[in-house]
């Protein structure tokens, strides 16, 4: 049971706002700190007031809050917010139920009044949104009404790709303390809901950024401060922005970079694939056609390294996102997997970039019947640090179900997860394998013409989805599955390709062109790159997103940033 492993990690350890001079009553809020007295009081004096109303991964934003030397605060009761120093309000999920719960707290009209008071505040993502007078996301639905302007859903019918996730170039309309040194960087967005400019709310703005329009991405005035993107996701970028707001009276600090970012970048991902091997012990390793043991005498599973420590290592290389793939999660219950959890807890800790996790997110009855949901299973994955979860079988099971009956039950774990966290967190794995025909009318699924015949001369094929890790197939292909689970609420697809994994010979093309022209929703390609010509290509050839490798980065092989520098050449906007 992989419960049983040994975690073989790095340790953890309504307009304008009006100034007014007001005496500060004092916080009520626990402060999170140990020790004396001495201790507590220089806590005190370096505590950030964090608004976590419990929907999404708040811990990043803790992470970088104290990665900066900041202790951190919780809001129990409206008046914490209103005894706070400085306020952050790292919003997520979906703006109906974020207001609900602020209403119902009476946080709502506590943030108003702190606002009024032109008080320290930094909204980041949703945190932005709600500032606005209401939104159209399940609505309308009304906001705080602080800054005039209705929050909109991005148009996917004009072939613009929704959400919007990525990292993306800001374009500076107002010199402000909180964006020293972001001029020409890339900052990270994931959403599929936006404020507009207008002439009602342009004193507000302080940057915007172009995605199909442009749209509002960080507001300020005063002492108030919003973004629409994460910088704690951000990188050293993101950190630096954050830095700004915690330290106003700190000079900055400019993050180098080689060419100026312009537009959406297209991301290269880090993906590690953790199990644990024959000792007990949780490591990465890398399947050859998803066979992860070595075709040597000892049959051991491939040892490439510590998860943590890789992962740590990508960051500083310069991936764009990491991804954890607990491939043997579907057999065992996750939350009885707590390695990888403490995985993820410390690599939240080091890494500032998105992390993403899947294996064996779903329904489970443990051992004493006890039920879980996969809804319970997601969301201890986010409070442990994963800014979006990767599921596999059990969403070819509910797109099956769904295009049998044509109807969305709402109770799948990709409904569920979806409908409280927001698609954008909601990724689903796909992992097809070739089927060659010589006709396309031999099945009832969708083919293409491939540029390489199967072996007895076919000219077409199809791609048979499987689950339980490529060990099973199921009567579905890529194509009806992609185009299912989007309407069931994914917000991302990773296209695995059993054919090439571990091949080195490329990203099968046909099937990423077939699948990335199909849907409306980012789609990540993955399996088969074995050197930086594979990356440009399939980002020249496809509609793909991004493009995520595993084996040739732990292996060390072919570095990422040799991957970004090729990319660079190219012509394809990326991070650098």
């Amino acid at each position: 049971m992989a419960a049983a492993t040994s975690i073989n990690a790095v340790p953890c350890s309504a307009g304008r706002p009006k100034r007014r001079s007001q005496r500060r009553g004092a916080s009520t809020v626990a402060v999170r700190a140990s020790g004396d007295a001495s201790i507590r009081r220089r806590f005190d004096a370096t505590a950030v007031t964090l608004l976590d109303y419990g929907a999404g991964n708040v811990r990043s934003v803790r992470n970088a809050i104290r990665h900066l030397g900041f202790g951190i605060r919780d809001v129990r009761s409206p008046e914490d917010i209103l005894a706070a120093d400085r306020l952050v309000f790292p919003g997520v999920g979906a703006f109906g139920s974020a207001m609900d719960v602020l209403t119902r707290s009476g946080m709502a009209d506590a943030l108003r009044e702190y606002i009024r008071r032109d008080r320290p505040f930094l909204g980041i993502c949703l945190g932005l949104q709600l500032l606005f007078d209401s939104s159209e996301e399940n609505g309308p639905i009304s906001g705080l009404g602080v800054i005039p302007g209705v929050v909109r859903r991005f148009d996917s019918s004009k072939g613009l790709i929704v959400p919007h996730i990525g990292w993306n170039a800001l374009e500076i309309t107002k010199d402000t303390q909180l964006l020293k040194g972001a001029e020409g960087h890339h900052v990270y967005f994931v959403h599929s809901y936006h404020a507009l400019p207008s002439d009602e709310n342009k004193e507000w703005i302080s940057s915007v950024c172009n995605y199909g329009e442009s749209f509002i991405s960080s507001i300020s005035m005063g002492n108030i401060q919003a973004v629409q993107f994460h910088p704690e996701k951000s990188g050293a970028t993101g950190l630096s922005i954050l830095k700004n707001f915690l330290s106003p009276n700190s000079s900055g600090s400019k993050v180098p970079s080689r060419r100026k970012a312009s537009n959406l970048a297209k991301r290269v991902i880090a993906c590690l694939d953790v199990r644990s091997n024959d000792s007990g012990d949780l490591v990465v390793t890398k399947g050859d056609q998803y066979d992860v043991r070595d075709h040597s005498s000892s049959k051991e599973v491939r040892n490439l390294g510590k998860p943590v420590d890789l992962a740590s290592q990508y960051y500083i290389d310069g991936a764009d996102e990491v991804s954890f793939l607990n491939i043997t999660g579907f057999r065992d219950f996750p939350l009885g997997d707590l390695p990888m959890l403490e995985v993820l807890r410390c690599a939240s800790e080091k890494v500032f970039v998105p992390l993403t996790v899947g294996g064996g997110i779903r329904d489970f009855t443990d051992a004493n019947g006890r039920y879980y949901s996969s809804l319970e299973v997601a969301s201890e994955y986010f409070r442990s640090g994963a800014d979006k979860i990767s599921i596999g079988s059990d969403a070819v099971f509910a797109a099956e179900a769904y295009l049998q009956t044509g109807v969305k039950t709402g109770k799948s774990s990709l409904e569920q997860i979806s409908r409280v966290y927001g698609n954008q967190a909601v990724v689903v794995s796909i992992d097809p394998r070739r089927v060659y025909v010589k006709n396309p009318e031999e099945v009832q699924f969708k083919t293409v013409k491939v540029s390489n015949k199967g072996p007895l001369g076919e000219e077409y094929a199809w791609y048979q989805c499987t689950v339980s890790g490529g060990r099973d197939s199921r009567p579905i292909g890529a194509y009806e599955l992609a185009k299912a689970v989007e309407e069931l609420g994914a917000g991302e697809i990773l296209l695995n390709c059993i054919d090439c994994d571990g091949q080195g010979c490329g990203f099968d093309i046909d099937l990423v062109k077939m699948v990335s022209d199909a849907v409306t929703i980012p789609v990540i390609a993955s399996s088969g790159a074995g050197t930086v010509e594979h990356f440009s290509e399939v980002f020249e050839k496809t509609n793909a997103s991004a493009a995520l490798a595993a084996g040739i980065f732990h292996r060390k092989e072919v570095p990422i940033s040799a991957v970004k520098e090729h990319l660079v050449d190219a012509g394809v906007e990326v991070r650098v």
